[in-house]
């Protein structure tokens, strides 16, 4: 495996709200070679509809505490540290795309966010982006960044086929994100990029998961995600009310707990044990709530998914 390390420190991307983050003091980028890229998704997924996922790098620069991708079974070390760039992704994609029969929904964004706020030199999500609209194949991504907007013409052609963008929105409070996820964009900045988005005729919408234990699980918190994705062009929120809990993921954001929410772990302790799915003690009514705002609002709760040329003409037919 060819591997080159450099350092890419926060200075790189400038000071202010908007670059949130210049809280990461230094990151080390590794480039890796890929053997396959496109990986086929078990089927039927209901969640996304997608036929392919694909992860054009390993680890995050986010640093969301929660993150479920931490977990020892994804096998990836130093996760908030490093980033592994798969450098012959491009070429592996057009070799790939090119095999493919059945042009179904490609997901990015399960592994880590695809609009990293890398170097131009390193980000390879707009060279994917591009040829994935070249060979005609829809896209759902999901992001935390509203980096997503460098790729706006791009994106407007994929959306031709199928293009269909879910920002992660766990709070619509700024200061309680910049807390959970210091490394991302904040909420306002990403309902901004889904008003932009959603102007230029690009379905957008939210995934509204996790939702955090004795943190985020008030009626508060999520009318203003629904009341916010609302008023900015959404057309789906996908909810779940908890979170993932197992080994490296659970020791990581119980410590993050102890110095950003001191006597909260003490709750999840008593409360999941050391359970992997954690719903919020109350999801019956938060779900209740959420979908009495979404009827009222005229929200979608689901994704609507990709349909093929066929079954559009066929049910045009029927």
């Amino acid at each position: 495996m060819d591997e080159k390390y450099c350092e890419l420190f926060s200075s790189r991307h400038g000071r202010g709200a908007d670059a949130p983050w210049n809280l990461l003091n230094r990151l080390m980028i590794k480039e890796i070679r890929a053997k396959v890229l496109l990986a086929h998704v078990k089927q039927p997924d209901s969640w996304f509809g997608l036929k392919y996922n694909m992860n054009l790098y390993r680890g995050c620069c986010h640093r969301c505490v929660y993150c479920d991708s931490r977990s020892e079974c994804y096998q990836t070390e130093n996760f908030d540290r490093d980033v592994l760039v798969k450098v012959n992704a491009i070429e592996l994609l057009r070799k790939e795309l090119a095999s493919k029969r059945v042009k179904g929904p490609i997901g990015l964004g399960s592994m880590n966010d695809p609009f990293m706020p890398l170097p131009p030199g390193v980000s390879l999500t707009g060279q994917a982006l591009a040829v994935i609209a070249e060979c005609g194949f829809p896209v759902h991504i999901i992001t935390k960044s509203a980096l997503v907007l460098q790729e706006l013409e791009t994106l407007q052609r994929i959306s031709q086929v199928y293009a269909s963008i879910s920002f992660t929105i766990t709070t619509a409070d700024d200061a309680l994100a910049a807390k959970i996820e210091p490394g991302s964009s904040r909420p306002s900045a990403r309902f901004a990029a889904m008003k932009t988005l959603a102007a230029h005729g690009i379905q957008t919408g939210v995934t509204m998961m996790p939702i955090l234990p004795f943190i985020e699980d008030n009626e508060e918190n999520i009318t203003a995600i629904v009341e916010q994705a609302a008023a900015n062009g959404a057309s789906y929120i996908i909810p779940w009310m908890g979170m993932t809990l197992r080994d490296r993921q659970r020791a990581y954001y119980y410590r993050q707990l102890d110095a950003l929410f001191p006597g909260v772990r003490e709750k999840y302790e008593h409360t999941y044990g050391d359970r992997y799915s954690c719903d919020v003690p109350n999801a019956s009514r938060l779900y209740r709530r959420f979908n009495a705002l979404c009827e009222t609002r005229r929200m979608a709760t689901s994704l609507p998914l990709y349909q093929s040329s066929a079954v559009r003409q066929l049910d045009l037919w029927g």
